[in-house]
């Protein structure tokens, strides 16, 4: 949101995913910019959770205690259920990013801060990782069977060609649904909050300032839906992660 010409209101909702740099000059490689700080900001709030929280021994755990043992808890089991016993190996790394992408998105929550998830350049690279993680593990355990994956025996012979197409076109396109599923998400919601704010500014720079109750009214349950959204987006990409680690392990 940003005033136009002769103090007009103009809405625009896609300036907050605008990449800067923090101190001036050209957008580089190299560049430290907004994206770079929340990320780093992501990283400390983690760090503190689970740093902080563990420090000592309490008979009676601290609420930070408490809500770190309930994360790691849920995404243990969550591993266990779709990897089994034997891809607890992998928890340490589908933990790392279930915990950076939902502290990404709930600071991005915060006014005037800035969500790192919402670019495909994040989320496309942590969706490629775990792409390439899964071939390597499928052919590091299984050799040249690791093709099995795409090649469907329960189907009639007649229909196993088009199926494996299918298979290895679907496969292959795993980093992008990955990636943009969680980028979309992320920039609709927010994109959406800044149209309710900008009209609520608009309606208030009109002279009808007591209308501006429905859009703000409209803001607060989108900003409690984006709230439940940061949280399932992260069970998403840690979910599927497993899932797709699953396949390299037993190749269902």
């Amino acid at each position: 949101m940003a005033s136009g010409h002769e103090g007009e209101v103009v809405i625009d909702p896609m300036h907050q995913f605008e990449i800067k740099p923090l101190f001036g000059g050209d957008l580089g490689m190299f560049s430290i910019t907004n994206s770079t700080l929340w990320m780093a900001l992501a990283v400390i709030c983690i760090s503190a959770l689970l740093i902080l929280s563990s420090r000592g021994r309490h008979l009676v755990p601290t609420r930070m205690l408490s809500i770190s043992e309930v994360l790691y808890g849920f995404i243990r089991q969550m591993c266990v259920d779709v990897l089994g016993q034997e891809g607890l190996k992998f928890f340490p790394y589908i933990f790392t990013i279930f915990m950076f992408i939902l502290f990404s998105n709930l600071l991005g929550l915060i006014p005037y801060s800035f969500t790192t998830t919402s670019h495909v350049a994040v989320t496309g690279v942590m969706a490629l990782a775990v792409f390439l993680i899964v071939i390597i593990i499928g052919f590091a355990r299984h050799g040249l069977k690791f093709l099995g994956l795409f090649w469907v025996t329960s189907a009639p012979m007649a229909l196993r060609p088009a199926l494996a197409l299918i298979e290895i076109i679907s496969f292959f396109v795993r980093p992008l649904s990955h990636s943009v599923r969680l980028a979309g998400n992320m920039m609709a919601g927010h994109a959406v909050l800044k149209v309710f704010a900008g009209l609520a500014a608009m309606i208030v720079a009109g002279g009808l300032g007591p209308l501006a109750i429905l859009p703000i009214g409209a803001m607060v349950g989108i900003s409690a839906l984006e709230l439940l959204v940061a949280v399932v987006q992260a069970y998403i990409f840690a979910i599927l992660t497993a899932i797709y680690l699953n396949d390299a392990l037993h190749l269902h």
